[in-house]
């Protein structure tokens, strides 16, 4: 499939925030990326994700949430990985962003959220139920999204690993809080971060068919 990369800024709340945007030629929604603790918008797992979406005729968004002077005191610190309402508040600007400048055109909006970032994601469909129209998490930690959780409208996915006994716990509790569609998939042998061989192709496989089955056709 023919996929045009672009390299961008996206304001937010004061800051500009460095986004990579793959959008193929005929986008049937985009798909927003909130990366986990530590990570980045260059990420190898999300990147590999995005590009299975990619071929899914699905837009991604790959973006840091945190600028370059804000991730080196967090290197050192790790303070700001874990600040769930400002890692939210810049995804929903950046949803907004989406829903303003549609450099996809006038699609549906997902996020797909890996780890801390799932938890950011969640709060952000929460604040932002009219434009957010699925979400998928990997290994996240939904229990960080707090309140929020009980307003996520938007059907959620959430995929965690068969070894990541904890994080699977916490998966089901929020399962059961989110009050829309939720559905937990356990992969068989992954551990948190999905290495094993053929985990994380299974997520992505996951994630596209979530987001093709649950965000609204634009054609």
């Amino acid at each position: 499939m023919d996929v045009r990369g672009s390299v961008t800024t996206i304001p937010a709340g004061g800051v500009e925030l460095p986004a990579d945007l793959l959008i193929p030629a005929r986008p049937a929604g985009v798909v927003l990326f909130a990366h986990g603790s530590g990570s980045s918008r260059h990420s190898p797992r999300n990147t590999a994700v995005a590009h299975v979406l990619n071929r899914a005729a699905l837009g991604t968004v790959l973006v840091d949430l945190l600028t370059p002077a804000e991730d080196q005191v967090d290197s050192r610190t790790a303070e700001l990985r874990f600040d769930i309402g400002l890692l939210a508040g810049r995804l929903a600007a950046v949803v907004d962003w989406l829903a303003a400048e549609r450099p996809f055109g006038a699609v549906p909006i997902g996020l797909f959220g890996a780890s801390t970032g799932a938890a950011a994601a969640l709060v952000a469909a929460a604040a932002r139920p009219e434009l957010v129209g699925a979400v998928v998490s990997r290994g996240g930690r939904p229990d960080l999204a707090g309140p929020a959780l009980g307003q996520v409208r938007a059907p959620t996915l959430l995929l965690v690993g068969g070894l990541d006994e904890q994080v699977i716990t916490l998966n089901e509790q929020a399962q059961d809080a989110l009050p829309g569609t939720a559905e937990l998939t356990v992969i068989p042998g992954a551990t948190h971060l999905f290495e094993e061989p053929g985990t994380l192709d299974q997520v992505a496989h996951c994630a596209a068919d979530w987001f093709t089955a649950h965000l609204p056709d634009p054609r």
